[in-house]
């Protein structure tokens, strides 16, 4: 095809898609036609102005390059977090493993949360037959601790959790959220619920904060399953 008879093409008539299937199955093509690398223009993706094809694509790799640092400045930062969190546990399972009873794991299981993982708003929901001894339990256990009957309505809301038997981060029901943490449920913003699975009855660990995004859906529950996994098996001494 001559030069004039190509200039009388139609841009409409052109099929893109034969266009771009040409251009991957030849890529010597540019290098047998160098000269229309400097020829062509495309338009600046941020000023508008108009560049070559090489300025272009510089402009795409630095594009690329920024997100790639983003996402490694991210990975980093989660990696950071997550080794913060990791020796948490460790230290908070070294002295679960110094407590002798029920009563001295809960009291410092009450401790350790509102201290070492800034958990100000906290309920261990525990099931206690009618007849049941009462545990001697510090002041601050004494009101973290909730011991509530097998049929109580309130426990009974969170059978699909417990059916689930994983860890669940987000929203609950507001008469959840009272039954949970009483009047303080109205500061509530964010729950993470742990099923306790592993007791001779079932038990729940209930967290909440008032920043909204300290508990969300998306977050990873493996260090949550972890805590309750020990939790669990703190309180089960006699």
């Amino acid at each position: 095809m001559s030069s004039t008879s190509a200039q009388s093409v139609s841009t409409s008539s052109v099929d893109e898609s034969v266009l771009v299937q040409y251009l991957q199955d030849t890529p010597d093509f540019f290098e047998r036609h160098a000269a229309l690398l400097t020829r062509l223009r495309l338009q600046h993706p941020r000023s508008g102005t108009t560049i070559s094809l090489i300025e272009r694509q510089v402009e795409v790799l630095r594009a690329k390059h920024a997100a790639l640092e983003e996402q490694l400045a991210e990975f980093v930062s989660v990696a950071r977090a997550n080794d913060a969190l990791a020796e948490k546990i460790h230290h908070f399972a070294s002295q679960l493993l110094r407590t002798t009873t029920s009563a001295e794991a809960l009291t410092l299981i009450e401790k350790c949360l509102r201290e070492e993982f800034d958990t100000h708003y906290g309920a261990l929901i525990l099931q206690r037959a009618p007849d049941a001894e009462p545990t001697a339990l510090g002041d601050g256990a004494a009101s973290f601790v909730r011991l509530v009957a097998p049929e109580d309505a309130g426990f009974l809301s969170f059978e699909t959790l417990f059916a689930a038997g994983k860890p669940r981060c987000g929203q609950v029901r507001d008469s959840q959220r009272t039954f949970l943490f009483g009047d303080d449920g109205v500061n509530i913003a964010s729950v993470a619920l742990v099923p306790l699975t592993e007791l001779s009855s079932v038990g729940l660990l209930a967290l909440g904060s008032v920043d909204k995004q300290r508990f969300h859906p998306g977050m990873s529950t493996e260090f949550l399953a972890r805590m309750g996994s020990l939790i669990a098996a703190a309180i089960s001494r006699s």
